[in-house]
């Protein structure tokens, strides 16, 4: 099992950041919200906070649990654990390869390809809102 940790971002126009995975890496070319796996006794925060400097440069300075997805690949078994990323210092950018990097309006979410485990969180975002 491989838990990961996401970042749901969201801007003072209310609208989440995506990247798009590069096309060397499973899922390349899909939207995703950032984040990555957790390392051997490292918390979820510990490492969303991680990911996200790493990735795109932020330092996530408040955040708060959103949900939890478990997923099965068949291949892999993963753990999403989404954050709403409430307050961030720094300026996004793509530091890790990513093809793109947006900050989308939540109606407009259904229109970008994820990958399957990232449906539920997507959906929650769009239905339920994040601000």
């Amino acid at each position: 099992m491989i838990n990961v940790a996401v970042g749901i971002i969201t801007n003072i126009q209310q609208q989440v950041l995506l990247t798009r995975r590069p096309l060397h890496v499973e899922g390349g070319g899909l939207w995703e919200f950032p984040g990555g796996k957790c390392e051997p006794e490292e918390t979820l925060l510990a490492a969303l906070t991680r990911e996200l400097q790493e990735e795109i440069g932020i330092t996530v300075q408040a955040a708060t649990p959103l949900l939890m997805v478990p997923y099965n690949y068949g291949h892999k078994h993963v753990v999403l654990h989404a954050f709403h990323v409430h307050t961030f210092s720094g300026e996004p950018m793509i530091r890790e390869g990513q093809l793109a990097m947006c900050w989308v309006d939540k109606a407009l979410l259904a229109d970008y390809q994820m990958p399957a485990a990232n449906g539920p969180i997507k959906a929650a975002v769009m239905e339920l809102g994040v601000s």
